[in-house]
């Protein structure tokens, strides 16, 4: 092996070392760095791994710091691995509570984020975060419909696929004989734990589950079109607008509730929206558009007489008439 070669290999491998086998509490003597060198297979001297640690603290723009600790037990250890411990926390909770990672998928994740820490606080990241009524996927095959999305954005061309829906006997089966769609893809957005195409189709911007989406093809040579509806979209008004992803005719919809339901409802439609105060003093009108439909309806009847449908007149109408229904079956 050629000299510079071989150092190359002898850093890459030392600086492994610091960030599996390192940290403030676990520091590691010049000697035992030549040890665990050994165990690489890398014949090293003592001097020769004292210059090595000085290169590395001088290669510029480098994410991460070497320290020496002195005295009795000391060494050197890395203070700043590429990620911080409370940011590999945050990216293991995203991975527990994700709805559409596998199970068996998770824990490889998992365990490939656990590499960028030291092997003693690798243990810090079995958290295992519980998503009440979350149920994980059982299909690995989204994985790459996201990545064949991403793709086909990025080229600017359009996608082909099969949309699906689920039967009695919990298998995915293709809606309308198994016809193929033909979309051009805008952008893929996060809601409630699962992922959504937005894509330009029929003549308007539409939305797809990407885990109901199979055998998803990009389509070379295509050109992807709805340009002009996109630069006037606003992906977060569109979702704010709609309840469980399901569309209805947009309406600017007036919400009575009670003073103890702003955090909900600035939870639910942001800060934009003037929260008026009432007369009464206990309660509070605000005003949002809205995508009408069952899922809305249900949504203002779970906060019971706390929040009502204030107008406009047919869509209170549609709200008493949805009750009636309800009420009716419970007789």
């Amino acid at each position: 092996m050629p000299r510079v070669e071989g150092q190359k290999r002898k850093l890459l491998a030392l600086l492994q070392i610091l960030i599996r086998d390192t940290d403030e509490n676990h520091p590691l003597s010049v000697p035992q760095l030549v040890e665990k060198l050994q165990d690489e297979g890398i014949v090293s001297e003592r001097k020769s791994v004292y210059n090595d640690l000085a290169t590395l603290k001088e290669i510029p723009g480098a994410k991460y710091d070497i320290v020496q600790q002195r005295g009795r037990g000391g060494g050197y250890y890395m203070t700043d691995a590429p990620f911080e411990l409370a940011e590999l926390k945050l990216l293991v909770d995203a991975v527990y509570a994700s709805k559409f990672i596998t199970a068996r998928k998770s824990k490889t994740l998992i365990d490939k984020l656990g590499q960028f820490t030291s092997r003693y606080k690798q243990a810090e990241l079995d958290r295992k975060v519980l998503v009440s009524g979350r149920i994980k996927s059982t299909d690995e095959k989204i994985l790459y419909t996201v990545d064949a999305l991403h793709t086909a954005i990025t080229a600017g061309e359009q996608v082909q696929f099969k949309y699906c829906d689920w039967n009695l006997q919990k298998k995915m089966t293709p809606r309308h004989d198994g016809q193929l769609y033909c979309v051009s893809p805008w952008v893929l957005v996060w809601e409630n734990g699962n992922y959504y195409l937005i894509a330009y189709t029929e003549g308007r911007l539409k939305h797809y589950r990407v885990d109901k989406m199979q055998s998803v093809h990009q389509l070379p040579g295509t050109v992807r079109e709805g340009a002009a509806e996109y630069a006037d979209f606003d992906v977060n008004t569109y979702m704010q607008q709609m309840f469980g992803m399901f569309n209805g005719p947009c309406k600017r919809v007036t919400l009575l509730c009670e003073n103890r339901f702003a955090g909900a409802m600035i939870d639910r439609f942001g800060t934009v929206p003037i929260l008026v105060p009432c007369p009464d003093g206990e309660h509070f009108k605000i005003t949002v558009d809205i995508q009408v439909s069952p899922q809305f309806f249900g949504w203002v009847a779970g906060f019971g007489a706390g929040v009502s449908v204030s107008g406009p007149p047919e869509v209170r109408a549609e709200m008493k008439k949805t009750l009636d229904r309800i009420q009716e079956i419970y007789r």
